[in-house]
């Protein structure tokens, strides 16, 4: 566990070049082999999301690396949904009852490119890119490479390997295919796929429409959102079944078809994107899974780590947030001072897994509540409860959303638990005609008794929950 030992990280996208600057600072030895070319000379966005929700949890990571300022920089706030129906009527439904609580939009390439260059002023960090590693012998712990340029191939050896290579994990692979441990492993995909197309700023630079918002266009069976960008465009992201429905990925394959179904669907986008029919032939569709997988350590040698081990999808706008918690939450372990590798993989992996498994949940949850709820009539007013108790007792009541996206010193099941008691309350007392909005929600009585009771019944739907799991104490 001396400062003097060799580690192996195996991609540098957003995780691994946070992790190697990370470990960098510590004083490790680091070497990074990634399999693309450098995002810093090329564009490589390869049909990846162009821009990211940044929040909480990540910005945490940020402070440990002390890059807060420069990453404020390359962000756009977005205070809430701005919510588009059919009839191009729009509403803004905010994160939080409290000001100072918002998401970001953030340039992945910006955002790894800052990351690589401040890894790099160390000098006990080396990064190589187009270097695809083929396998990983994690027994031996090294790991085989091919060259892209000259296809030579070649193994590094190293005290310890960590992989941070997505969803597509070669380490994984390697675990899943020897079948020397027992590991478990699964990839579950949405019948809904996405396509990424763009609103390109006006002629003078300027943002099309309102900036500082995440913006959706809801349709029960599918979507469409749009995140800012620093240079006056959106992407624009549209999540659709492959196969299902009047519409989908299958049919959508002429230009006529493609408008017709926007014209019908998106009318207010659509004439906010001339650039559509081109941006839909030109980007590829992208499936959308979850991966969970157990162990995530081989003994002391090697460590799945973000997306490699818990890729998920991307509706709480967390997957590279929770991919830099990972980075806090080791960092954490390691100044624990355990004896040995496996001690502090172990540790790591009991801390975080059962936080990651919950947001992988929570993401699969979002995506029905985007595409659908958040246009229904109960689930706005129950937007309106909270944001009021927010408001009014700012320190006494956190929607689940605003205790998954700005409680960050809370875990992601924790968040879970209490978040979607609170739901279920809060739904019940509206369908029970105990609460509604038409009580004046700014009356301090009216709000703290409605408060009183959405504690009192939380607490009792979490305790039921309990009960339900574990048997009376």
């Amino acid at each position: 566990m001396n400062k003097q030992q060799n580690i192996l990280i195996i991609g540098a996208g957003l995780c691994g070049s946070l992790l190697a600057l990370r470990l960098g600072q510590r004083g490790y030895n680091v070497t990074v082999y990634e399999m693309r070319t450098d995002l810093r000379k090329t564009d490589i966005s390869a049909g990846r999301s162009i821009n990211l929700a940044f929040s909480n949890r990540g910005n945490k990571a940020i402070k440990l690396v002390g890059l807060e300022d420069k990453v404020n920089e390359l962000c756009i706030p977005m205070n809430g949904r701005m919510l588009h129906d059919k009839d191009s009527n729009t509403f803004l439904s905010n994160y939080s009852g409290r000001d100072y609580e918002y998401i970001n939009s953030i340039s992945r390439g910006q955002l790894n490119a800052l990351l690589l260059d401040e890894a790099e002023k160390h000098e006990n960090v080396t990064i190589h890119f187009n270097k695809k590693c083929k396998s990983v012998d994690f027994e031996n712990t090294t790991a085989t490479f091919q060259d892209y340029e000259t296809k030579d191939e070649f193994i590094e050896d190293a005290d310890c390997i960590i992989a941070t290579d997505g969803a597509g994990s070669a380490l994984r692979r390697s675990y899943f295919l020897e079948r020397k441990f027992l590991f478990s492993f699964s990839q579950d995909y949405l019948t809904h796929g996405y396509k990424e197309l763009s609103i390109l700023p006006t002629e003078t630079g300027d943002y099309k429409t309102y900036k500082n918002a995440l913006h959706i266009w809801p349709r029960g069976d599918f979507m469409v959102i749009a995140l800012p960008n620093l240079d006056g465009s959106f992407t624009v992201t549209l999540f659709l079944s492959y196969a299902e429905g009047e519409y989908n990925f299958n049919n959508l394959t002429t230009p006529e078809i493609v408008t017709e179904f926007f014209q019908k669907e998106f009318p207010d986008a659509l004439e906010l994107m001339p650039n559509l029919v081109e941006d839909f032939f030109d980007n590829p569709t992208a499936p959308l899974g979850t991966v969970k997988c157990s162990p995530w350590h081989y003994k002391g040698n090697t460590l799945l780590m973000g997306d490699s081990a818990h890729a998920i999808v991307p509706f709480y706008g967390q997957g590279m947030n929770a991919s830099f918690e990972d980075v806090v939450e080791f960092d954490k372990v390691l100044d624990q001072n355990l004896d040995s590798w496996e001690a502090t993989f172990e540790a790591y992996e009991k801390n975080r897994k059962k936080d990651t498994d919950a947001i992988a949940d929570l993401a699969v949850d979002n995506f029905h509540e985007m595409k659908s709820h958040v246009g229904q009539a109960i689930f706005q007013e129950k937007r309106k409860i909270e944001m009021a108790l927010e408001k009014e007792f700012p320190k006494d009541y956190s929607s689940k959303y605003s205790l998954v996206t700005f409680n960050e010193h809370i875990g992601y099941r924790e968040a879970m638990l209490r978040g979607r008691a609170q739901d279920k309350a809060i739904l019940n007392m509206l369908s029970d005609g105990e609460v509604s909005t038409t009580l004046d929600l700014t009356d301090q009585t009216v709000i703290k008794n409605i408060l009183d009771k959405v504690k009192t019944e939380t607490e009792a739907i979490l305790e039921e929950d309990r009960v339900a799991k574990f048997g009376p104490s």
